[in-house]
């Protein structure tokens, strides 16, 4: 019998959490676990992917004895950090259809807009009250370098018969987004924000009242494999036939999946609340927006008239292993800071709220990947969500059941579905590195791109070893 030694967290502080679950006052609702328990399929992590599996195995074994085992509290994670943008996976169709094939790469991105329908019907049926706002996720350029970064996949949508995408007007951008940074790009019409905490808070709700047993508060320290699993936590143990893994970044403890991983840090900032100010520059609406930067810039207005404000910020993470310092960045947004009054001046003076930041699972071909570890047929895995999860998490639910549940369907023969035809990454301390290396000529190739500079050659070759880029 093999045993698993998972990554433990670093649990944020209160004051280091995100915005979105300070403002809700998100605490555990559950117990943790103790003593000895069974389960006929245990889940680790109590994030989007875990919860959406959870509930997507009720639906269709609803016999089934599942227990989620979340380290902190609900959303603590990825799910409740992040920049709360909604969009299909229509923007990420060529990276998708390099791995599993033009056709199912359709299908998967229709999938991904039935999920955004799924969010809206819950929240018209009062099921969870998430803020979701489908005032459409604008696709921009500020920079000569950015300029059409969207054409292959607007034009892939269009080939697959798909009319998801409509390009804006340089009037309509700065009428939408109250700024005049940005001059060119596209709108999926059907996409927007959401409050990424009431989601998570109510997706855990929702599995609970649905029969899925959560303990919160209960950290996995490590798997004891076989037939059946035995999963310890600090005060009990939990025996279960199968287990899913869908801890994210956290992933990144186990060597098999780590050579598929990397993990980055993510920096958003969120402004004081400052509605008459956005009024009067015409930010209105609940749109999401992102420019094209190879550090993508992500914002929203939320209702009550703050900006969220994020950006990749390039911290990378030596064999995975992060801790306390990606829960805030020492210089508590400054990069953030910087862009935010470049791209609204009128900001200049509004104090910033509120700071966090928090890892990224990521792989190279930037698309999730699921499947079951090597020499364990019953432990499932989802990773590498790339930070695009909110709506794409509901279709990684269906595929983890699936393969849980040993179906022969359309989701546990997805092309997603398979860990050995993946890139891998460099080993150690060539990676970290190279990352940092590579992390830095982004950067600056980033700041001369802004300025419609041309970076030097050598910074432009460096920029292009990141997994997944282009020219």
């Amino acid at each position: 019998m093999r045993t698993l030694t998972l990554r433990q967290p670093a649990v944020a502080a209160k004051p280091d959490r995100s915005f979105w679950l300070q403002d809700v006052g998100a605490e555990a609702a559950t117990e943790p676990l103790a003593g000895s328990g069974r389960a006929d399929l245990a889940i680790v992590g109590g994030g989007y992917t875990g919860l959406w599996t959870a509930l997507r195995i009720r639906e269709l074994a609803p016999e089934m004895r599942v227990v989620v085992l979340e380290a902190d509290l609900c959303g603590s994670g990825a799910s409740g950090r992040n920049g709360g943008q909604v969009h299909s996976w229509f923007a990420e169709i060529g990276h998708i259809g390099a791995v599993v094939g033009a056709e199912e790469a359709r299908a998967l991105c229709a999938a991904s807009v039935d999920a955004i329908t799924e969010l809206e019907q819950l929240q018209k049926q009062g099921t969870i009250d998430m803020d979701l706002r489908l005032d459409g996720w604008l696709w921009t350029a500020s920079s000569i370098a950015q300029e059409g970064a969207w054409e292959s996949a607007l034009a892939m949508s269009e080939a697959a018969g798909v009319d998801r995408f409509r390009p804006l007007t340089v009037e309509e951008i700065e009428r939408r987004t109250g700024s005049s940074a940005s001059y060119a790009g596209i709108v999926e019409p059907n996409a927007g924000t959401v409050q990424p905490a009431k989601l998570a808070i109510g997706l855990r709700d929702l599995a609970l009242s649905r029969g899925v047993i959560i303990h919160e508060r209960s950290p996995v320290i490590d798997i004891a494999a076989g037939p059946t699993c035995t999963l310890r936590t600090a005060r009990g143990t939990l025996q279960a036939e199968k287990v899913v893994l869908a801890a994210n970044a956290w992933l990144s403890g186990l060597p098999e999946l780590r050579r598929h991983l990397y993990v980055v840090a993510s920096q958003i900032i969120a402004t004081a609340e400052v509605p008459e100010t956005l009024d009067r520059i015409g930010w209105r609406d609940g749109a999401s927006i992102c420019d094209s930067q190879r550090q993508v810039l992500y914002y929203q207005r939320t209702p009550r008239g703050r900006v969220v404000f994020g950006r990749g910020s390039g911290n990378v993470a030596f064999r995975g292993d992060f801790g306390a310092k990606f829960n805030r960045s020492p210089d508590r947004g400054r990069d953030n800071l910087r862009e935010l009054h470049r791209v609204y001046p009128a900001l200049r003076g509004v104090p910033v709220e509120y700071d966090w930041a928090g890892p990224i699972d990521c792989v190279p071909e930037h698309v999730p990947v699921f499947d079951h570890l090597r020499h364990h047929p019953n432990i499932f895995f989802g990773m590498g969500f790339n930070g695009t999860g909110i709506a794409q998490t509901a279709v990684g639910g269906r595929i983890l059941a699936s393969l849980a549940l040993e179906r022969k369907d359309r989701w546990s023969e997805s092309g997603l579905v398979g860990l050995a035809r993946r890139k891998t990454m460099p080993p150690e301390p060539f990676r970290y590195l190279g990352a940092r290396v590579v992390r830095s000529a982004i950067r600056r190739r980033n700041d001369a791109e802004i300025r419609n500079e041309r970076p030097s050659a050598l910074i432009r070759f460096l920029s292009r070893l990141a997994p997944g880029a282009g020219e």
